[in-house]
């Protein structure tokens, strides 16, 4: 015994059949149309057609500043504004946020930031041909290519999260005092990592030494890409370089590219998931912390070879 109110599974399971029998009569019994034909959602028509929303989605990969605004970051409220002015469509804060993240696929991202000087089509030939020229070169003359870096950690960088009651902002205590230690490291595709600690800043002197110590514990060639620092670029460098008869050559990226350097992750590694959450109170602290997260980078290759997958790198990965 069954009633018109009685689901499809229960109707199947009164009588023993499976649910795609039940499925077939009430298809009969409606004059042919199938249960499981496709139904129109239910609720309200979206304010935004297809089309409109692909114009949107277009201009939401524009500099919000191109739009009359006052910074270069979208919020709802920027969306919800454009939205009206382009379309006539008034929406609420929360509507647009919904309309971002489920039609449009979009969520609230932390951006990257890039130098208004720097050089697109220079960007662009250092990837597919100055690059790929330094890849071949150094095959045929059995050369190894690391890519260089320095930074500094500051005593006040902190970072990481905690648990604690709602409500309640936990307080982790640390110095007051300001101090810092520079550090200058290189990387290569095979997760090679070499690095050193300097005693206080990078000068021409500090780099010609980590150059020979690079050259004491590499063996071989080796091609040298890094920044356009002017220290890297001094005469006493240039002729330090000279003096090794072949064995260094130093290659510079293009103008505010740091994206384009493999070793800018290994100090964002070094300084976010290592020294950021150790709390140092004095230098000798801060030095333990930086050696500790290096030290668990180089018996990890793996890590530093993760690291040559980001999409901005692809460009080595193809040629190396």
């Amino acid at each position: 015994m069954y009633t018109e109110r009685m689901s499809a599974r229960q109707i199947a399971k009164a009588l023993g059949c499976g649910r795609s029998t039940v499925f077939g009569w009430l298809a009969d019994a409606r004059g042919g149309r199938l249960a499981t034909d496709p139904k129109k959602p239910s609720g309200r028509p979206p304010k935004l057609s297809d089309q409109q929303l692909g114009r949107l989605y277009a201009m939401l990969f524009k500099d919000p500043r191109q739009f009359e605004f006052d910074f270069g970051l979208w919020t709802r409220r920027m969306v919800a504004e454009v939205v009206e002015r382009k379309f006539g469509v008034t929406m609420s804060v929360s509507a647009v946020g919904a309309m971002l993240r489920n039609r449009l696929g979009m969520s609230p991202q932390r951006p990257l930031h890039r130098a208004a000087e720097r050089d697109p089509a220079a960007v662009a030939r250092w990837q597919t041909e100055e690059f790929p020229a330094l890849a071949a070169r150094a095959r045929a003359e059995r050369a190894q290519v690391w890519f260089q870096d320095e930074s500094g950690v500051r005593s006040d960088y902190h970072s990481g999260t905690t648990w604690a009651p709602i409500g309640r902002t936990p307080v982790v205590i640390s110095t007051g005092k300001r101090f810092s230690v520079n550090m200058v490291s290189s990387v290569n595709a095979k997760g090679g990592l070499h690095f050193r600690l300097l005693d206080g800043g990078l000068n021409t002197a500090s780099f010609v030494d980590y150059l020979k110590a690079l050259l004491h514990d590499v063996p071989g060639k080796i091609f040298l890409v890094l920044d356009q620092h002017p220290v890297h670029k001094a005469k006493e460098v240039a002729r330090f370089v000279e003096s090794t008869d072949g064995r260094l050559t130093l290659c510079f990226l293009p103008g505010y590219s740091p994206d384009l350097n493999p070793d800018e992750w290994v100090w964002k590694a070094v300084k976010h998931d290592g020294v950021g959450k150790a709390r140092a109170l004095d230098e000798s602290q801060l030095r333990a912390a930086i050696i500790r997260a290096i030290n668990r980078l180089i018996k990890c290759p793996e890590i530093i070879r993760g690291m040559f997958s980001d999409s901005n790198l692809a460009y080595i990965g193809s040629c190396l």
